[in-house]
């Protein structure tokens, strides 16, 4: 890979959600990264021939239970300029692996460490997932009609936004910082605080007292400018005009005039909604199309996975790729130099043992051993 983070070295502990996508989004930046997998079944939600978070990037398996196994970790390690792990906390001290083993060996080591609930906490040593992690910082609440339980939403805000995402934002401010030092530092990136995080702006809101509880708010749902509707053929568009100027231009599309629909009328947004709904439904998501795009009112068609690879606009900027035959985005963002090479397919587990072995000067009948002994795969 090519990219303006070429020459950094990354190893990844291999784990679960966040860790996965923060090596991708650092591979796509052009990192050299290597996984270091487990040596027998793993849990993964995507086969991994299959899965864009491991493009761009080698696998070496290791059994960690063995001390030589171990030994080869660390070897890479020294080498690195930057470790994500996403193991409970300890469990990497207890394999001899934690932050002071690997800074006694690199000093300018960036240990990142990327975990729900945080390395300290009263939940640290607790299992959990991204529901759990936006139900706790106050995210999930905020979701969803009054008097309904909160829906479930992909889990994006928490692994991928407040987790992967949060974690390259600290690993690229350590590299710039070890820069100017030569000292390396430990992250602690939990969801939890990355997710609170997030939710600056709607906390800002509700300290002005522009943020009430759900059914009240603009941007959860209640507004009937800023909601989805379904249309005649079962689509559904997504309305987004929050501005009074965008506003008018959503009601000229729909037929309706602005001094009879006040935007801020808040006890008319019931009956807004609904005059809405009964128009929406009238045509099909095609006809709203024609009738918007070429507009200001912030209306947009909701589309499938399948759809947004083919429509236009990321046609033209290139959004979507095709990686041996997997659809998936490309890196982004966008950048005017040191641009990525088109990613290259994702390893199996193992599938790269050999080379990584090779590169850490083992002969071939020191591979065969390690094999043999299980220490590898």
């Amino acid at each position: 890979m090519s990219g303006p983070l070429k020459g950094i070295k990354i190893v990844h502990l291999a784990s679960l959600g966040p860790g996965p996508y923060a090596a991708m989004l650092l591979a796509d930046l052009g990192c050299d990264v290597t996984i270091i997998d487990r040596t027998g079944p793993m849990m993964v939600s995507v086969p991994q021939g299959q899965d864009p978070r491991r493009r761009s990037q080698r696998s070496i398996a290791l059994d960690l239970k063995q001390a030589e196994a171990r030994s080869l970790a660390m070897e890479l390690i020294a080498q690195a300029d930057v470790l994500i792990e996403g193991m409970r906390p300890g469990v990497t001290e207890r394999l001899g692996l934690g932050p002071a083993d690997c800074h006694q060996s690199n000093p300018g080591l960036i240990y990142a460490r990327v975990t729900g609930w945080g390395q300290s906490g009263p939940l640290a040593l607790r299992a959990g997932h991204d529901i759990n992690y936006i139900a706790l910082s106050g995210a999930l609440y905020a979701m969803g009609e009054p008097g309904s339980p909160p829906p479930v939403p992909l889990n994006l805000l928490g692994d991928y936004a407040g987790g992967g995402a949060f974690v390259v934002m600290g690993i690229m401010a350590a590299l710039i910082e070890r820069g100017r030092t030569g000292r390396g530092q430990v992250i602690d990136g939990a969801i939890v605080d990355g997710v609170a995080s997030l939710t600056a702006a709607t906390l800002g809101m509700k300290a002005a007292g522009r943020w009430g509880d759900r059914g009240t708010n603009l941007f959860d749902g209640s507004a009937p400018w800023y909601r989805t509707y379904r249309t005649r053929d079962g689509g559904y568009v997504a309305v987004g005009a929050i501005e009074p100027q965008f506003y008018d231009e959503l009601l000229r599309g729909l037929g309706l005039d602005p001094v009879q629909w006040p935007r801020e009328d808040r006890a008319r947004w019931p009956a807004i909604e609904a005059t809405f709904a009964q128009l929406f439904a009238a045509q099909d998501r095609a006809h709203w199309q024609v009738v918007f795009d070429e507009t200001d009112a912030c209306v947009s068609p909701v589309l499938s996975f399948e759809e947004a690879a083919a429509h236009p606009h990321h046609q033209a900027r290139g959004t979507y790729i095709s990686v041996d035959g997997i659809t998936q985005p490309a890196p982004a963002p966008c950048m005017s130099y040191d641009v990525s090479v088109a990613p290259g397919s994702p390893p199996r587990q193992g599938a790269d043992t050999d080379v990584v072995l090779r590169n850490l000067g083992r002969s071939e009948e020191d591979i065969k051993r390690l094999r043999t002994s299980g220490a590898v795969a």
